[in-house]
């Protein structure tokens, strides 16, 4: 009989973004407990997101979202802190995993035997769950720094570079969760248009 691998799932949300945290969730399934519906959440609506983010919770042998901040994304470049936030998140799951599975095109440095799956996470069940949680937590932080930065709309785009949230960057400038580094952010900083 062989041994089942401890395998977890490895993605993130929010790399293109020109405000906010990029988030990265790890996700062990357990194969006693599946649940229905997995799949890129890119292709999921938010509704279906919604419902399968707290079953991904409940069912899961272990989970943990975990991010990287913009002034991490600013100093490091948006791949590094992608990588960052991957890492924190392997890290803080409460069962050490025996393998990694990542999406795309890079692992992060955990110490574990990776692998990175390009379309991973609508081909292994895993790394679904992962970009589920990943998305849903930093849709919901994006919610929150909307309360308090009202007029961004982040609300709406959560962070993405939408005519909206051009328009309002340019009416209101950069606040401090903008990510520096993106081009149309340092634009606006250097006072040009775009």
């Amino acid at each position: 009989m062989t041994e089942l691998v401890l395998a977890c799932g490895v993605d993130e949300a929010g790399r293109g973004p020109l405000a906010g945290p990029v988030s990265a969730a790890a996700v062990i399934l357990d194969p006693a407990r599946p649940i229905a519906g997995l799949a890129d959440s890119k292709k999921l609506s938010e509704k279906q997101r919604d419902l399968l983010a707290p079953l991904i919770r409940e069912r899961a042998l272990a989970w943990a979202v975990a991010y990287a901040s913009v002034a991490e994304i600013d100093q490091l470049n948006i791949l590094q802190a992608t990588l960052l936030a991957m890492r924190r998140a392997v890290w803080a799951l409460p069962v050490q995993p025996q393998q990694v599975l990542v999406d795309g095109l890079y692992c992060p440095q955990t110490g574990i035997p990776s692998q990175a799956i390009v379309k991973g996470d609508s081909k292994v069940a895993a790394i679904s769950a992962a970009s589920i949680l990943a998305k849903t937590a930093r849709d919901e932080l994006m919610l929150g720094l909307h309360e308090h930065y009202p007029q961004y709309g982040f609300a709406a785009h959560k962070g993405y570079p939408t005519a909206a949230h051009l328009t309002a960057l340019r009416l209101h400038g950069v606040s401090d969760v903008h990510r520096r580094s993106f081009k149309p952010v340092r634009v606006v900083l250097q006072g040009g248009d775009f």
